[in-house]
């Protein structure tokens, strides 16, 4: 399971949500993979060099996956033209090549974060149950 930084910013800042509790139940139950775009995304947000040192030990803990090369970026470009086709702008270039890289790899993600919707309705983006 990949975990978007939507859920990881909340789980550092002590926020609690469906999300940030079905990551902290299946710590240690389920391979949690960290992409790289993911692992930026987040640690560029600790502004104190205490927290970033943290967070960055514990992001680590974890398998961290490159998350894109040519055919992620082109088979995202599809999809982001497949859902504009259907009305839907997606207006991250950085949810689009996770949601296509959870796609093409088939690994769930988990997220907080309304604009991978679209990616699981239409595109089969899989998201755990909980």
């Amino acid at each position: 399971m990949l975990v978007d930084s939507s859920v990881w910013i909340d789980y550092f800042n002590g926020l609690k949500s469906p999300q940030t509790d079905y990551f902290h139940a299946v710590l240690g139950q389920t391979e949690i993979l960290v992409g790289d775009l993911i692992l930026t995304e987040v640690l560029q947000g600790f502004r104190r060099k205490q927290d970033y040192t943290t967070a960055k030990s514990a992001l680590l803990t974890f398998e961290v996956r490159e998350m894109v090369g040519k055919d992620i970026a082109l088979k995202s470009v599809d999809h982001y033209r497949f859902l504009r086709n259907k009305g839907i702008t997606i207006r991250k270039t950085i949810d689009c090549l996770i949601a296509t890289f959870c796609i093409q790899n088939k690994i769930e993600l988990l997220h907080s974060d309304h604009d991978f919707d679209p990616f699981v309705r239409y595109l089969g983006l899989q998201i755990p149950e909980f």
